[in-house]
């Protein structure tokens, strides 16, 4: 997805080929959802100017997990005066970034060194920044089943496992539900297409992510919105069915 591009009304898609973020736009305002890599900051400001928008114009930015592919630009929005949400278990790792535990020790990664897509991957998060995570200080945390005050007026959906406090976000006025790394649509190692847990090896609980798949099971959404791939539109009860068997 290269952006931004405007998936269902007042929902925008924007980053690279390989890394989604996204922006809602209500009321005149804008909340982010992730942030994609820093170095998308050279393209930051045309992106925003081609939907007729500013950086001071982003009032949050509601970040699924902590990952470096979803904190890039942070710090440019903190600095253009918005504010930062993050799932208290995930706070930490955003002040502080550093390897994941759990099934995702970068020691399991090293089966899938074989595969082009992988070094593809790396190659293009070296690029943009991937490789020096933002250190975020400041953020607003939030815990669980709640209702954020940012424009749009999101649900937040607990969905751990890829991250300690990773969550979906269910924006319910624009029918468009953010799952981050919950799943994928597009396999960041092996390039394979559809509604997809991530690789294993990125995953802190890899069961623990199959079984969160149940919180956005019965969600309504006419857009199912991922941190890599395309949106998926045939309802989040059949992107989790076809996840749950790709997973068996």
């Amino acid at each position: 997805m290269q952006g931004p591009r405007e998936i269902v009304s007042g929902v925008y898609g924007v980053g690279s080929r390989m890394v989604n973020w996204y922006l809602v736009e209500d009321a005149g305002k804008l909340t982010a959802v992730d942030a994609g890599l820093s170095g998308f900051s050279k393209i930051l400001d045309d992106d925003l100017r081609a939907i007729g928008h500013e950086p001071s114009d982003i009032e949050a930015l509601v970040l699924t997990h902590s990952d470096a592919d979803h904190t890039g630009l942070a710090p440019t929005f903190q600095k253009a005066g918005a504010k930062v949400l993050i799932h208290s278990d995930d706070e930490d790792t955003l002040r502080k970034p550093g390897p994941k535990r759990g099934d995702a020790s970068p020691i399991h990664i090293l089966p899938s060194l074989w595969r082009p897509q992988v070094w593809q991957l790396f190659i293009h998060l070296g690029r943009e920044g991937g490789a020096r995570p933002p250190k975020v200080e400041g953020a607003e945390t939030f815990s669980g089943d709640e209702l954020l005050d940012v424009p749009g007026r999101p649900r937040v959906i607990p969905t751990h496992g890829h991250t300690p406090g990773h969550c979906a976000i269910h924006f319910e006025s624009k029918g468009a539900l953010f799952v981050g790394d919950a799943m994928c649509t597009w396999n960041p190692f092996t390039g394979r297409l559809g509604p997809q847990l991530m690789p294993s090896a990125l995953n802190v609980s890899n069961a623990q992510a199959l079984e969160s798949l149940g919180a956005i099971e019965g969600v309504e959404a006419e857009a199912l919105l991922v941190g890599h791939g395309e949106p998926w539109r045939d309802g989040p009860a059949a992107a989790v069915a076809q996840a749950r068997e790709r997973a068996g």
